[in-house]
């Protein structure tokens, strides 16, 4: 058998004449071994594993329809945040036999448009979306594929098929009725990314201290993703405003870290000069010096669930909830006056 072939590398026919069987035979120890005699299997096995031949899923799945891929659209792999979504959600498809194909679209929905160009042209089995917004062209492209389709981190009673998240709208309201009605606070900051998701809970938030008679909110807006670094520069911002005094909304648990590091370099007490709230409740969170008061929400359960209902509607099973609320709650740590 030779293995400088001009067409490319190792063949299905050449493991079936290393094995001594027909093609036929070994594309179908591939795609259905359960059908196989388990000597015959063994041997196709082992010429597989000697020979390096890599199985063509897409091509023999065209029985089945079915490619063994899913696809996971996120922001941004190098967030935390998102990783334990995904790491939830590959893990239960890994053991169902799928393999995740992850994009990142930079929180741009024209970076999404073109990876889902690319990507439904590989024919996955499924599609897993960061978000609820997305260009008219994907939509068109998502809905012509026909295949199940899964949006997270956010709620909608519209969604391509599934939904699976919280609302952010409820989230800025919460922080409000919690750092007035509750705490107590009377001025007030917000560091915001400007992704469509955090600006949503930035609008809810001045919102809801609208309704408590407060307008007067200092508001400094850093670009996605966010940073460390943008922490200070955020908090640098609100001080340069005039804000001395009161409690602050991040838009993540990173800006707020990044602006707790700024606070203590410029000697500012937290939370008797300043409060900070988060976002996300990232692993670090309770362990920064002082702990960090964050809005929490289950990401382990966001891939879970979406891992899972892809599966049913795969295997055209039905799915009980098409919009899947998981909420959230406030975590109340030292970065916020303590009752």
């Amino acid at each position: 058998m030779s293995r400088n072939r001009e067409a490319g590398g190792v063949t299905l026919e050449d493991v079936a004449r290393l094995v001594g069987v027909s093609s036929i035979t070994v594309s179908r120890a591939i795609n259905c071994p359960d059908k196989v005699a388990t000597q015959t299997l063994e041997k196709v096995n082992r010429a597989i594993a000697r020979t390096g031949y890599v199985p063509n899923l897409l091509a023999g799945g065209l029985a089945s329809r079915r490619s063994r891929l899913i696809a996971a659209i996120i922001p941004f792999m190098a967030n935390s945040i998102f990783a334990e979504m995904v790491r939830a959600f590959s893990e239960i498809l890994r053991e169902a036999g799928y393999e995740v194909l992850l994009g990142e679209t930079e929180f741009s929905e024209q970076r999404e448009e073109s990876l889902l160009k690319t990507i439904l042209s590989r024919k996955p089995d499924g599609v897993l979306l960061t978000g609820i917004n997305h260009t008219d062209s994907s939509r068109r492209r998502l809905l012509a594929a026909g295949i199940p389709i899964v949006e997270t981190w956010d709620l909608t009673p519209t969604p391509l098929d599934i939904v699976i998240g919280f609302s952010h709208e409820r989230i800025g309201h919460a922080v409000a009725d919690f750092l007035v009605g509750q705490k107590k606070y009377e001025q007030f900051g917000i560091v915001s990314a400007t992704d469509r998701r955090a600006l949503i809970r930035k609008d809810a938030f001045l919102d809801a201290l609208s309704g408590y008679g407060i307008r007067n909110v200092k508001v400094s807006n850093v670009p996605a993703p966010t940073s460390f670094q943008l922490g200070r520069q955020g908090l640098t911002q609100l001080l340069s405003m005039g804000f001395s005094k009161g409690a602050i909304f991040f838009s993540s648990d990173t800006l707020a870290q990044g602006a707790m590091a700024e606070a203590q370099l410029r000697q500012l007490a937290i939370p008797e000069q300043l409060a900070l709230v988060g976002f996300g409740d990232q692993p670090y969170a309770a362990y920064t010096y002082p702990p960090l008061t964050t809005v929490r929400f289950d990401l382990s359960e966001i891939g879970k669930q979406a891992a899972s209902a892809l599966l049913a509607r795969i295997d055209n099973k039905p799915v009980r909830k098409k919009v899947v609320d998981l909420g959230f709650n406030i975590v109340e740590r030292a970065t916020t006056y303590t009752d």
